[in-house]
This record gives structure tokens, C-alpha cells and sequence, in this order.
């Protein structure tokens, strides 16, 4: 069993970065999100991402493009191994036997036999006793050799202490809002204390502008202090953000379906922010929350169906 204070190792592996997992697996640290990705515009997606150079997609069961993704992997020629498939488990599925159950959609969709990563998508805190079947169900299907990994999304510290107070595995990964509006410190801290990686996701700050979300949001790609750091090492405002996420240790999963964006974001391997650049980014920081709040009760999540195989 992984040790509970063991932290995640990096190695750099040519033009990707590889993160160590807990539990001695590794992973590309920069992946592929489709997330609002139409499932339209997936398969395409996918197959660009891994034209590029990614080796990690980043898909869940409520976004509703799973199926895509696989053709979008099959699409590409890679063998199986060679790309690291993480997907997420709906709080709709949550409780032991509809958690393996959940596998079992996800790699139909998938057109697989084994994940690389299973996570849970939130940590129900008003159904929590069917938060913690759903994880004892991932310890299942890790020890049947069914995921390499498993971990969990958008637990705060006090999700984590309870989740490891009943649980045997310490989760690989807690994937998280986190970008330089909003870098949660206080998560990453307790992730950090636990051996478990932060992942970042909308880490490049689509989330503070995407239509729908209120007003008043800033957008993160116009900020001037990363504008300027860009502009000092001839890269984009994205680039220069997901540089600042794996210099710092943490995993990202930057979205797109545009083909020259999707290989941008990849662009990420030729440079390195000074200290000092780290430091302004991270000054950045607002400490508001622009996702959904972890915390909050919200019944109709679990009217949410996720469909048969």
C-alpha cells in the first residue's frame, strides 16, 4: 500500500514530462481534457492530441464522449499502452456495486480492458457513505488488476481526511480547479502531506470565461503579468501557464478541439520560467472558486443517468 506521506516523483522523458504516481505507475503529466468537448468534434480532437505528441486523455462519464475518445485513440494507430486513459465515475454511479458497474460502461464506451486511471468526479459530501463504496469499489477493481490507478476530483482537505480514515488506499490523484486565479493552496498542501499528485483541471482558466458562468469574470489568457512572461519567451499566455503547472510538480489536462491549439498546448517542453516568474504567477492568485463548490449539496447530480455500454 502506498505510504501516506510518500510525494509524487517527476522525471522528464525527452520532449513529455512523467509524473510518478504513489503506487510506483507513471503518467504524462500534460494530458488532453474534453470536457464541453461535443462528441462531434472528440474523435478528432483525440487524434490530433496524440498526432501531436500527447500520450494522456482525459475524458468522464458525464461528459458524454467516452465512446468518442476510444475511436479517437483506435483512430491514431497507438497501441493500447501507449496511451495513459483517465476517466471519471459519476456521483449517479456511486455506492460498490454500481461503482463496478460504472468500470464496466466506461471500458465498453471505451472499447478497453483495463483504465490507467479511475477517478471519482465529486465527493457527494450530503451522500458521503456512498462516496467512500464507490472508492472501496475502485480498491476492488485496482487489486483485480482492472485500473493501474485510482484517485479522486474536487476533494477538499476535509473530504481527503475522511475519505483515508475509512478507506485502505491512498488515492493517486485529486483532480482539482487550479489555475492562477485559483490555485487552492490549501488542497494542494493536504494532497502534497498524503503522497497524492494534483491534477489540474480548467488550467489554463477556461473556466473564468466560459459563457454561461455569471458576469464579471476575468479573463486568465488577457492577464498583463502573463502576457509579459509570454512576450520574454516568445509563447502564449496558455503556454506560459501550463509551463507554471509542471515546473510546480502538477499535473494539467488543458481542453481544446482546434488542431493548432490542441499542438500549442503541447509546445510546452523548450523553456523554463525563472523563480521569479514562477513567484508573479502564483501572486495571481484571487482565492475565488469560479467551478462548482465542492461542499454544496446538489440533488439533481444524481438524477443524472449515465447510459448502458
Amino acid at each position: 500500500m502506498p505510504s501516506r506521506n510518500s510525494p509524487p516523483l517527476n522525471t522528464v522523458k525527452g520532449m513529455d514530462m512523467k509524473l510518478t504516481l504513489n503506487n510506483g505507475i507513471t503518467m504524462p503529466a500534460l494530458g488532453l481534457g474534453v470536457f464541453q468537448s461535443a462528441p462531434e468534434k472528440t474523435t478528432a480532437a483525440v487524434e490530433a492530441a496524440l498526432a501531436a505528441g500527447y500520450r494522456h486523455i482525459d475524458t468522464a462519464a458525464a461528459y458524454g464522449n467516452e465512446r468518442e475518445v476510444g475511436e479517437g485513440i483506435r483512430n491514431s494507430g497507438l497501441d493500447r499502452p501507449e496511451v495513459f486513459i483517465e476517466t471519471k465515475v459519476w456521483v449517479s454511479d456511486y455506492g460498490h456495486a454500481e461503482t463496478l458497474h460504472a468500470w464496466d460502461k466506461a471500458t465498453g464506451k471505451l472499447g478497453v480492458d483495463y483504465l490507467d486511471l479511475l477517478i471519482l468526479h465529486q465527493p457527494a459530501p450530503d451522500r458521503f457513505e456512498k462516496t467512500i463504496a464507490a472508492y472501496k469499489a475502485l480498491e476492488r477493481l485496482l487489486a483485480d488488476g482492472r485500473v493501474r490507478a485510482i484517485g479522486v476530483s474536487n476533494f477538499m482537505p476535509h473530504h481527503l481526511e475522511q475519505l483515508l480514515a475509512t478507506t485502505e488506499i491512498v488515492p493517486a490523484v485529486n483532480q482539482i480547479e487550479l489555475h492562477p486565479y485559483f490555485t487552492q493552496p490549501d488542497v494542494q498542501a493536504a494532497d502534497t502531506e498524503h503522497g497524492i499528485l494534483t491534477q489540474a483541471w480548467s488550467p489554463i482558466g477556461g473556466i473564468t470565461f466560459y459563457p454561461g458562468w455569471g458576469e464579471d469574470r476575468r479573463n486568465v489568457m488577457e492577464d498583463p503579468t502573463i502576457t509579459s512572461i509570454g512576450q520574454t519567451h516568445g509563447k502564449s499566455p496558455a503556454q506560459v501557464m501550463l509551463r507554471w503547472h509542471l515546473q510546480q510538480g502538477r499535473s494539467a489536462i488543458p481542453k481544446s478541439t482546434n488542431p493548432a491549439r490542441i499542438a500549442e498546448n503541447f509546445d510546452v517542453f523548450d523553456f523554463e520560467l525563472s523563480a521569479d516568474e514562477l513567484a508573479a504567477v502564483d501572486a495571481l492568485d484571487t482565492g475565488v472558486r469560479n467551478g462548482p463548490d465542492p461542499d454544496e449539496a446538489r440533488e439533481e447530480r444524481f438524477a443524472m443517468v449515465i447510459p448502458e455500454a
